[in-house]
């Protein structure tokens, strides 16, 4: 195969600078038994590509640690987190420590196939893609535990984000490094990368990859993070649709929450006028309840303004980025 290097305009400035094109980011968790394996199956699939190989050990009480500084070869790191943060946590450590051009994230647990990143970046490169993930071809995984809740949660990504994107839960994927350190992860959201990189305005792009059968330790995923998907998600959905808007969520609902108060009370107040007893009624509370709801729901949305203005006037932040300026040489 033609090295990349060769095929590449940025070829000069990566050899003469020494810094790599790919960072390669792998968090792990108690992987003892999947440490030697990955690094020898990644350095034998790279060795036409310039890159660093970067570990994030998040917090492992067994021999994880001590099995990656016993194989540490030209061009790796170890990160040790002073505790088990999660894998967002392990997976923004990594990003803010390499220093590829595209960073690539992957699975400790030999689930990824290194062999799928020569292609991947060779079509990142052809297409001038920002974000390439990849899709889990004939996945192996148990169908209650992994595939259903997996299906489940992509539909309804796909569906309130409007983002066509069939498998999120795929960790193996290539982020242009600009783009992968702008993206604050936090919490539970790496599963949300594509969307937090389609937010930056990144171009994307799906491919199938290679997905084994776990041979070695423990799967960290189970049914109970079920519930933390949906109340990220809707997070997700915050974001995408109101950040930089947030009085147009909680205005329109207090506006229709103080009309509907406004409306039950005037309504209770003609039957005073017109002699009935409205003291108790349960639509006389029903209909403060909504007026001062909405009230609050205004004030909310006033209170998230001024906190956004501050946020961006405050750091002098712009609520836009430049993909690039083209100006004419005549």
């Amino acid at each position: 195969m033609k090295p990349i290097f060769e095929e590449q305009n940025l070829t000069k400035s990566h050899i003469e600078l020494h810094t790599p094109l790919l960072s390669i980011v792998v968090c792990v968790y108690n992987e003892e038994n999947n440490i030697k394996p990955l690094i020898e199956a990644t350095y034998a699939a790279l060795t036409d590509i310039r890159f660093e190989l970067i570990y994030v050990d998040d917090g492992s009480n067994d021999a994880t640690v001590k099995n990656v500084i016993s194989e540490m070869r030209p061009g790796m790191q170890l990160i040790e987190l002073q505790k088990n943060y999660g894998q967002s946590s392990a997976l923004a450590a990594g990003i803010d420590h390499a220093s590829g051009e595209y960073i690539v994230l992957m699975d400790g647990d030999l689930q990824n196939d290194p062999t799928d990143i020569p292609n991947m970046i060779d079509i990142v490169l052809q297409k001038n893609l920002d974000v390439l993930a990849g899709i889990r071809a004939h996945r192996k995984d148990g169908f209650i535990l992994r595939k259903l809740p997996s299906y489940i949660a992509n539909s309804l990504i796909r569906r309130l984000t409007g983002i066509d994107i069939k498998d999120a839960g795929c960790t193996l994927k290539i982020i242009k490094s600009d783009i992968a350190k702008r993206i604050g992860l936090y919490g539970e959201l790496h599963r949300f990368i594509p969307l937090l990189t389609h937010l930056e305005g990144a171009t994307i792009d799906q491919i199938e990859v290679k997905h084994h059968a776990r041979t070695s330790g423990n799967s960290k995923y189970g049914l109970s993070r079920t519930y933390k998907v949906i109340s990220d998600l809707i997070l997700m959905v915050f974001f995408q649709r109101y950040l930089s808007k947030p009085m147009h969520l909680f205005g329109g609902i207090g506006i229709l929450f103080t009309l509907s108060g406004i409306g039950i009370n005037l309504y209770l107040f003609g039957l005073k006028l017109m002699g009935q007893d409205i003291w108790g009624k349960p639509l006389l509370i029903l209909g403060l309840i909504t007026f001062f709801g909405g009230l609050q729901f205004l004030t909310t949305g006033i209170i998230v303004e001024i906190l956004m203005r501050v946020y961006y006037e405050g750091q002098e932040k712009k609520p836009y980025r430049l993909r690039k300026i083209t100006v004419s040489d005549k």
